[in-house]
């Protein structure tokens, strides 16, 4: 038999690109090449040598070969085949794959031998012949004469010399990866048979589910509008999470690296467009990461899975959660009444079905005990992160993995963001309603004339002076610095000192608050140093002239005068202030901000409990509104009692036969006023 060499029209560069490909991608292009000439059965084999490692990769099949007179172009040239100008098979009208004909050439990525023993039916019978190339010699191809043959049309790729002993390729390893490849031409072709050593494969039975979504269109560079969709094939069986990208016939070029946080559930997801498919006759689809268009489709695409496998959470999860409810061991009763509640409980239905599922143990505990274990729960997702951790870690043991793999799917719900900001402003919400109880509306104001009381709890919520100073701590060096210069307003001025239990009659004092916080450079530092002033003091000239000297002395301290970045805020509190404060802060730097002067480096305000409370109200009012939030005066008593018992002893006492108004609804205990 006489063999003709042919010259492969094409770069040697560009032939040695698509030589590299993975092996169960290599497989795949072989595979791809006998469905695309009308194969109903496509074998892969593995012939092992003596020691059982691979030694040839062999696929054939049934499909009508390739006739004689095709073969020294379509392997000459790369394009231009038939399979470019038509989108489905000659005799089936099956949708095509490959439309270039590189897919051959990635069996090189296997072996340095390829042979192709091709059967076809012609006008005058069946013949066969022999197609080989060498990957040492890849531009040459080699194609023996014809002759009549007694069998069935079909090709057989023989891939020998291989590189290395492919253990992927084996079916323990490769069967679900052909499955996620081949998986929506197989739902589409139910007559076409892929065997893997004598395995069928066969998606349909390892499919659980199915989805299709579409996605906004991407616009290319020429302003054409291509669709894009994705389908997402979840598994019955767990394997890797994969995103294909397709062209629009949902048939897979390319395979996009990326992480997926949704709980347990295994799938694989096809990207398909036009565009896709644009992009691989471009041979652009290698550096697709660098293509924006397709990055934002990318993104799209994830979102959607993301979507649909928390919906598929939520189902499964309420399945659990019904038979609860049957049981009467939910923790919740009737309807979520706010936005805020309903992330609560979606928050905790997710963690307790996540906890039942990987510890089934607790499933079988006794009705009481499943009980408090619920109920811990909800107590730990409403306190905090923290303290959830801890009961997950500590209580109900559940596995690190498990851990991890639920914070990720919480931090990507955006639910526990929602409860952890609902909490803050509910939190702030409670404080402020608790502190103008204490400060105005009844006797506990009389009570509170030790101000290290009240000291000490804006030591912990320098927030209400405005968001800038939320993070602000104490400082050593700084409060020396205002000790050496308190002279210039008060010799007896208490500057962050420790509590005093002060008796009951000792006159009302002025103190010091001081913070500092330190910005990102080793010179760059702010000061708060705040001034409160007792109650009923009606600030005059005489304090707004004491609290200017006072400023302008510390702001040009020894200590910090050479430093550049030193910022120093003065705030002066009280209860009220004359026409001639008034007159100042009108006049002033910034009257929104009340300031009445500003520095270089220094900038001094003056503010009245009322103007504090009623600011940080109106900033938080639209999230109240938005939240539902509702706070009577027992709940934010009790929170400020709960928060800062240490720095309350004596203004607030627990009476529970004492109601507040409308704390009906309220399950915190009841405060009042400690009696004189």
């Amino acid at each position: 038999m006489s063999t003709t060499e042919y010259a492969v029209e094409i770069q040697q560069d560009f032939l040695e690109r698509q030589a590299k490909a993975q092996p169960i991608a290599a497989v795949a292009e072989l595979i791809w090449n006998g469905l695309d000439a009308d194969a109903t059965r496509v074998d892969v084999d593995l012939e092992r040598d003596a020691l059982g490692e691979i030694a040839k990769v062999i696929v054939s099949d049934n499909g009508e070969g390739i006739p004689y007179e095709d073969a020294p172009s379509l392997f000459r040239r790369l394009g231009g085949s038939w399979k470019k100008n038509g989108l489905r098979t000659k005799t089936l009208q099956r949708t095509l794959h490959g439309q270039e004909g590189r897919g051959r050439f990635k069996a090189f990525s296997l072996g340095g031998v390829v042979d192709w023993k091709v059967v076809y039916r012609g006008t005058k019978g069946v013949f066969r012949y022999d197609i080989s190339i060498l990957e040492s010699d890849i531009r040459h191809v080699r194609i023996t004469d014809q002759t009549p043959f007694d069998g069935v049309p079909g090709v057989t790729v023989v891939v020998s010399e291989l590189k290395r002993n492919f253990t992927s390729l084996n079916p323990e390893n490769s069967i679900q990866d052909l499955s996620e490849i081949f998986a929506i031409y197989l739902k589409n072709y139910r007559d076409v048979q892929i065997r893997l050593v004598g395995e069928t494969i066969d998606p349909a039975t390892a499919i659980a589910g199915s989805w299709e979504e579409p996605l906004a269109p991407i616009i290319d560079d020429e302003g054409k509008a291509h669709d894009v969709s994705v389908e997402i094939i979840e598994w019955r069986r767990q394997t890797k999470r994969a995103l294909y990208l397709c062209n629009e016939r949902g048939f897979p070029l390319s395979q996009v690296e990326a992480r997926f946080h949704v709980g347990d559930f295994h799938f694989s997801a096809y990207l398909k467009s036009t565009f896709i498919t644009q992009l691989e006759s471009n041979n652009s689809l290698d550096v697709a990461e660098m293509v924006p268009a397709l990055v934002s489709a990318v993104e799209a695409a994830r979102d959607k899975i993301k979507g649909i496998f928390r919906t598929r959470a939520a189902e499964r999860a309420r399945k659990v959660v019904d038979e609860w409810k049957a049981r009467k061991l939910y923790p919740y009763e009737g309807e979520a009444q706010s936005h805020i509640e309903t992330a609560e409980r979606q928050i905790f239905d997710i963690v307790a079905v996540t906890v039942q599922e990987a510890t089934p143990d607790l499933g079988e505990t006794s009705r009481q005990q499943l009980a408090l274990h619920l109920h811990m729960l909800r107590h730990a997702i409403e306190r905090s992160p923290t303290e959830l951790q801890k009961i997950l870690d500590e209580v109900l043991r559940l596995p690190k993995r498990k851990q991890q793999e639920l914070a990720q799917l919480l931090d990507e719900t955006n639910l526990s963001g929602i409860i952890s900001a609902a909490s803050l402003v509910s939190d702030r919400l409670k404080f402020l309603h608790g502190l103008r109880i204490i400060l105005f509306d009844f006797d506990a104001k009389e009570r509170l004339k030790e101000r290290t009381q009240l000291h000490k709890i804006l030591e912990q919520n320098t927030w209400i002076f405005g968001e800038e100073y939320n993070l602000w701590a104490s400082d050593k060096e700084l409060t020396t610095v205002l000790k050496i210069h308190k002279d210039k307003l008060d010799p007896n001025l208490i500057i962050d000192e420790p509590v005093k239990l002060l008796t009951r009659k000792r006159g009302i004092i002025d103190l010091m608050l001081s913070r500092a916080q330190k910005r990102h450079r080793a010179d760059d530092y702010e000061h708060l140093v705040i001034e409160l002033k007792a109650p009923k003091v009606v600030l005059t000239s005489k304090e707004l002239t004491q609290i200017k000297d006072y400023a302008l002395s510390v702001s040009r301290d020894p200590r910090y005068h050479r430093v550049k970045g030193v910022r120093w805020h003065f705030w002066l509190i009280s209860d009220e202030y004359d026409d001639f404060v008034q007159s100042e802060i009108e006049s002033g730097p910034d009257r929104e901000r009340r300031l009445v002067n500003r520095g270089p480096n220094f900038t001094i305000g003056i503010k009245t409990w009322g103007e504090i409370l009623d600011e940080n109200n109106a900033r938080l009012q639209f999230i109240k509104e938005k939240l539902e939030h509702r706070v009577d005066d027992g709940q934010a008593l009790a929170y400020l009692q709960e928060k800062h018992k240490a720095f309350l002893e004596g203004v607030l006492v627990e009476d529970e036969e004492v109601p507040v108004a409308d704390s009906a609804e309220s399950n915190e205990p009841q405060m009042q006023p400690a009696a004189p």
